[in-house]
């Protein structure tokens, strides 16, 4: 049993990992995508915003779906789909290819996501002590790796396709033979379930506001990054153009380190706790970024953004769980909504404000957002359990079988 827990959750790691690498090696080339393809200035924010509604959708479907087939199983075949749609952007020549490889990526990517989250929480639920945030390490991970290799193929001017195929020959085979050892885990037995969030199958969406919101303040912290962190490092603050493409990798490597750290926080303080302490960091690294009189006292705010920030989301994922232990796949698919909701938000929030007031001013307000995440974090709390504890329990019952049949 051990041991299939270690692969199940090894290879979720580098199913993480894998989206990390795919994200960033879309995000960071997209000047190189849209003089691939002429996609003016106006139409630009169109083909962007696509994307993440249409990840909603595909999230919204994972919710049903999942009903009939195993995370598992969504996980193994939406991941592909999202590495070739990856190629085919790169790949294509006309607008209409674009258009369709964008969407393929969109509706993948929400289901993906989803699946991921949802095979997560149910391994930490079987492991019985906090791992969430080491998934979330590996893909902050990736995101580093494919930002690096979207820099060399930038540095090297090589074509997008020549820079994405040998990316997807290398994750797609390896990928497809780490599904082989996911593990599916199962709904919380009802004597377990605590009142009315426990009812099997049904999610009490009043009860699953306060982590929407909590979701969605996190994602427009993290989009105003990075949208706007070069920008204002260079136009408000004064930097070079070389030192404004510092913040963002500043920010995900720190990211990195304190999801790396984070689980150990939340086994010896409590997910509450660590969620509280991550949202004052996030609000003083605003803070900071805001009042910052050169760039590199704004690049110590965008560090202390990375570590504040990088805990929001894995424990709101986590929490999910917790709260509705027998539906917790569906709590996930439609928390992950909020994902794309505060991406969609965040930066044209700022942007805008950023035009009509100041763009120091607009730093204030996803700070404030931020904060009130200190409202909700009572939702964090664990979940009181059959034994009267106010902590997870290992139950290695809780082990479904792995895709492979195991």
């Amino acid at each position: 049993m051990t041991d299939v827990l270690r692969r199940g959750r090894a290879s979720l790691a580098f199913s993480f990992f894998a989206q990390g690498v795919t994200f960033a090696l879309l995000v960071t080339r997209i000047p190189a995508i849209q003089g691939r393809y002429g996609v003016s200035d106006a139409l630009l924010p169109a083909f962007l915003a696509a994307v993440p509604v249409l990840a909603g959708v595909g999230s919204v479907t994972t919710e049903r779906l999942v009903r009939r087939i195993r995370p598992s199983r969504l996980l193994r075949w939406s991941q592909p789909v999202v590495l070739l749609a990856l190629v085919g952007v790169g790949a294509g020549g006309a607008l209409g290819e674009l258009a369709v490889a964008l969407a393929a990526f969109g509706l993948a990517v929400g289901a993906l996501d989803a699946s991921m989250n949802m095979l997560g929480v149910s391994l930490q639920r079987t492991y019985g002590r906090s791992i969430m945030l080491s998934f979330h390490a590996a893909y902050s991970l990736g995101g580093i790796l494919g930002a690096s290799l979207a820099w060399a193929g930038a540095h090297w001017h090589l074509t997008l396709w020549v820079s994405y195929l040998p990316v997807m020959a290398v994750l797609l085979p390896a990928t497809l033979l780490g599904s082989r050892w996911y593990v599916d885990g199962v709904a919380a037995p009802a004597a377990e379930r605590p009142g009315e969030q426990g009812r099997a199958g049904v999610v009490v969406f009043r009860l699953l506001l306060p982590l929407c919101l909590v979701m969605t303040f996190a994602y427009i912290g993290d989009s105003t990054v990075s949208n706007w962190s070069a920008k204002y490092l260079k136009d408000v603050l004064g930097g070079s153009e070389q030192l404004a493409t510092v913040p963002y990798n500043v920010y995900m490597v720190t990211t990195l380190l304190g999801r790396s750290l984070g689980d150990f926080g939340v086994r010896r303080f409590g997910a509450a706790a660590v969620v509280r302490l991550g949202a004052l960091v996030a609000a003083g690294g605003f803070a900071v970024v805001a009042v910052a009189p050169d760039a590199w006292v704004g690049m110590l705010g965008f560090t202390l953004l990375g570590l504040g920030l990088c805990v929001l989301v894995p424990q709101t994922f986590a929490a999910a769980g917790r709260l509705f232990p027998g539906a917790s796949d569906a709590a996930i698919a439609r928390l992950n909504i909020f994902n794309y909701v505060g991406f969609l938000v965040g930066s044209p929030l700022v942007g805008a404000l950023g035009d009509a007031w100041s763009y120091r001013g607009a730093m204030l307000v996803p700070m404030v957002l931020v904060l009130v995440t200190l409202v909700y974090a009572k939702s964090f709390a664990a979940q009181p359990d059959r034994y009267g504890g106010g902590h997870e329990r290992p139950r290695t019952a809780d082990v479904g079988r792995g895709s492979n049949g195991i």
